[in-house]
This record gives C-alpha cells, structure tokens and sequence, in this order.
C-alpha cells in the first residue's frame, strides 16, 4: 500500500523515461557520422544528432496529432449539444 501524499509513477511516464534511456543508449553506441542526401542538398551529420532531431519531430508530430484529434473531439460535442437543444 501506499503512504499517503506520496506520488506514484503513471504509465506515461515510464514509458517516456524507458524511451529516452534507450535513446541514450542508442546515442552512445552510434557517435559516427553519416552522410545524408535529400533531392539537390547532400550533409553530413552525426547519426546520433540526427537520431535525437528525428525524435523531436515525430514527438511534436505525435503530440500535435493528439490536440487536432481532441479538438475535433470536443468540436462534435458542442455540435451535438446544439442538435440536442434545437431539437
């Protein structure tokens, strides 16, 4: 059992915190660098920096895909209640 005022660790944060420690781990293990070519522009860039700017974009990616999909959410209900109101 618990002691009371004591906080407990939901599932999203241990998901978050088992993910950034395999990142970490994944960084350490891949320091070389890696040339990249996109249509007319080629770079090269360490695999790790690219790593972590690839997880950065999909977590905004994922996180804004969440706020549309609540907003549609909540935009139908108000949309339902005005049905139920008028009718």
């Amino acid at each position: 059992m618990d002691a009371p005022g004591r906080a407990r660790l939901g599932g999203g944060v241990i998901a978050t915190l088992v993910g950034a420690g395999l990142l970490v781990v994944f960084v350490v293990q891949n320091r070389n660098d890696v040339r990249f070519d996109f249509l007319l522009w080629g770079f090269t860039w360490p695999l790790w920096l690219f790593t972590l700017v690839s997880a950065a974009v999909g977590a905004v990616l994922w996180i804004g895909l969440g706020v549309l999909r609540r907003h549609r959410r909540r935009v139908a209900r108000r949309e339902d209640r005005r049905e139920d109101r008028a009718g």
